[in-house]
């Protein structure tokens, strides 16, 4: 198993683990070299674990092309790893988070100041890396953090703004979530020599899977077991934000989705607050039409496999996809 997922073919499984292994290894040497006075707090975050999802689609990505293995893969997958976690380290101070992968997070051992700052150190990491890699691997990276930067300020002016339209939440997975993964299958196919058709279709590949499963974690969010899925339920809730299911139920007519709209009018400050809504929206058929929402990329995701070379590689990629929309009953 490599970030969660089975693959069935044990040399892809072979591959697939050797790779995302090589990845963490560079991460872990880049930072372990680093000054002591960040040590701890940017090794805190990558060494609590975490699914490695985008570094296992880069390594994926790379198996569609004739050299998988070539460092300029490992070394594209630690770059996007490294803005990944770069990013959860200052999203943690936004959102005043406690924990984190089952650890308490870096603002809440160091502070807002050196959660930050640890953040910034992650990103100036990447930045050296992606040199290596060259000019247009720069302007990649750069426009891709330009787009999680946006989608973070668009996500907190619809919060305060109550903007809850389904194309302004489309938009904001997309920048805030599917870039990444997106510049991730770019990156694999790329580095290890695919031609230019397989690297424009597995960056779209990686912008759909990404969707789904950030869909997919938002239903999670709404209707799941915290000890099954690893995460507190309702979070996004408390925090404000509206993600599809909810947009959904809140469109609907009838007493149970005007007594939500009223819930959710204010903030969700209470544990019996938050109760009431997530039952309310289990009622709902909010649920239901997000699911339906993951099919539709989902289905689109597979027309962009089928468009691919048959082979090993793919058929991986293809298991990908399914555990990213596989994870909520």
């Amino acid at each position: 198993m490599v970030a969660g997922v089975e693959f069935d073919d044990p040399v892809v499984a072979l591959n697939v683990h050797d790779g995302v292994a090589r990845i963490e290894d560079l991460i872990e040497g880049e930072l372990t070299n680093g000054d002591v006075l960040l040590r701890d707090a940017v090794l805190h975050l990558f060494r609590a674990g975490g699914k490695r999802f985008r570094p296992l689609f880069t390594v994926l990505s790379a198996q569609l092309g004739p050299d998988p293995d070539a460092w300029q893969v490992t070394t594209a997958g630690a770059v996007i790893e490294l803005v990944h976690l770069a990013t959860l380290h200052h999203d943690d101070v936004m959102d005043e988070a406690r924990m984190r992968r089952t650890v308490p997070t870096v603002n809440t051992l160091w502070g807002n100041r050196i959660a930050i700052l640890a953040g910034d150190y992650l990103f100036a990491t990447a930045s050296r890396l992606v040199a290596r890699l060259g000019p247009e691997a720069v302007t990649i990276i750069a426009d891709t953090f330009a787009q999680l930067v946006t989608g973070q300020i668009r996500e907190t002016r619809g919060t305060a703004d109550r903007i809850n339209d389904i194309e302004y939440y489309l938009k904001v997975v997309h920048e805030k979530t599917a870039c990444l993964i997106a510049a991730a299958g770019r990156f694999g196919a790329t580095f290890s020599g695919a031609g230019h058709d397989q690297v424009e279709r597995l960056e779209r590949l990686g912008g759909l899977i990404g969707t789904a499963f950030q869909i997919t974690d938002d239903i999670i969010d709404i209707d799941s077991d915290p000890e099954t899925s690893g995460k507190l339920v309702g979070t996004d809730l408390r925090e404000g934000v509206h993600t599809l299911p909810v947009l959904y139920a809140l469109q609907e007519e009838g007493p149970a989705a005007e007594r939500l709209r009223n819930l959710l009018a204010t903030p969700v400050d209470s544990d019996d607050k938050l109760a009431e809504c997530l039952a309310l929206l289990r009622l709902s058929d909010g649920i239901r039409r997000a699911k339906d929402m993951v099919a539709q990329y989902a289905t689109r995701a597979e027309e962009e496999l089928a468009a691919l070379p048959e082979c090993a590689g793919r058929a991986a990629l293809a298991t990908v996809l399914k555990f990213a929309i596989d994870r909520h009953g």
